[in-house]
């Protein structure tokens, strides 16, 4: 019957004022997200007391942070008619940067996935993973589960899914075209696809995976073959995947202390900044500090459902849940990659790896959830009746 069993879609007056906005703002939720951010903004000090600017990371990330924030209050209070409105407008933008990708792009280590803007490194696939959800929120809004099974149905969700993926694969950038798959999957299965189909879509993906294989560079094939037998090149393929276990190893339960990680200071951690910057967490504060991090995770992606469930529009329960999903794919991805579950395909461990354009889009993510919390009570018409106010 499919997760979201409520598809209403009639129209009533609702306006708030702005004190009820403010009322209806989820304070908890904010401060869950930004406890993880002055985590991890601590944690970015740490490494860079390893090297001669301890604030090298940390410093921009705090400065990202405030920016971030400000959006995130700024999105939280618009109407949620108006994302529902441009939300495919918002999809073939995003689409139209990863075009520009290909002819544009900045190439850094060997991949093609940033345009510079001048003042701003910008990397539209985390764009497309807000602009993905926006789209399919919007197509499923108002359909009912007969629509929803009928085949002919599901082939443009499928192709918004598709051709992103295959634009973001040539950058090329696996972790991001595997996280728009499932996330688009979730999407699916929530609003009450089939299973069959999904098993339909998961034959055509291993069909296609000598497409996706040539499509894949030489250093992620290694990668992906190295994740299958680690021991096969330990000092070159291999080597984050190894100096990540020892180090997630030598925390062991209680950690070694704050800035007192010998792996870390002795630069023994590739990419401690970004992809690898669990691996860091893990070795400080060891397995309790782990296991508290991730229970503020888990707190942060339960309250994202609620948000869903608790909506009474459906565009707005989709795009939460499409949302929250996202972010957990993040989490689930980046972990299982620094303990050697996953090959190592570039994803960061959300709110706490350094860079702009992750912490943005999240941002950005958590001022729509917000702003579907904010609105829980609005009822939106379906398509056609959605430019009244």
């Amino acid at each position: 019957m499919g997760y979201f069993k409520d598809r209403n879609c009639y129209m009533k007056d609702y306006n708030l004022s702005f004190l009820d906005k403010i009322r209806n703002f989820n304070y908890l939720y904010l401060f869950l997200v930004s406890l993880v951010v002055f985590i991890g903004i601590g944690v970015l000090y740490s490494v860079g007391s390893s090297t001669s600017s301890p604030w090298q990371w940390a410093s921009r990330q705090s400065m990202r942070f405030v920016l971030s924030l400000v959006i995130l209050l700024l999105i939280s209070l618009t109407n949620l008619r108006l994302w529902m409105k441009y939300a495919y407008w918002i999809y073939g933008m995003a689409l139209l940067l990863l075009i520009g990708v290909e002819v544009l792009g900045r190439v850094h280590m060997g991949a093609q996935r940033w345009l510079n803007l001048g003042f701003f490194q910008l990397q539209p696939s985390e764009v497309m993973k807000i602009a993905l959800v926006l789209a399919l929120a919007k197509y499923f809004h108002g359909a009912s589960l007969e629509q929803i099974r009928s085949v002919k149905f599901m082939i443009p969700p499928v192709l918004m899914m598709g051709i992103p993926v295959l634009l973001i694969l040539k950058q090329p950038d696996l972790g991001t075209a595997m996280m728009l798959v499932f996330m688009s999957f979730g999407v699916f299965f929530l609003v009450g696809v089939q299973i069959w189909k999904f098993v339909v879509l998961a034959l055509m993906g291993i069909g296609s995976f000598p497409i996706i294989w040539s499509l894949l560079h030489e250093y992620q094939k290694k990668r992906v073959l190295t994740f299958l037998n680690p021991e096969s090149d330990p000092l070159g393929a291999g080597y984050h995947i190894s100096q990540s276990k020892i180090t997630l190893g030598s925390g062991g339960f209680w950690g070694k202390g704050f800035m007192q990680g010998t792996q870390t200071r002795l630069n023994f951690i590739p990419e401690k900044q970004t992809d690898f910057i669990f691996t860091v967490f893990a070795e400080e504060f060891g397995f309790l500090g782990s296991l508290i991090l991730f229970g503020i995770y888990t707190l942060i992606i339960g309250y994202g459902f609620v948000i869903s469930a608790r909506c009474q529009n459906f565009f707005g329960k989709v795009l939460a849940a499409g949302l929250t999903i996202n972010f957990a794919l993040y989490l689930f991805i980046n972990s299982g990659m620094v303990m050697g579950l996953m090959p190592v395909v570039g994803v960061p461990l959300p709110l706490m790896s350094y860079g702009g354009t992750a912490m943005i889009t999240l941002f950005i993510s958590f001022g729509l959830m917000e702003c579907v919390d904010i609105n829980r009570e609005m009822v939106i018409g379906r398509l056609g009746s959605i430019d009244d106010e």
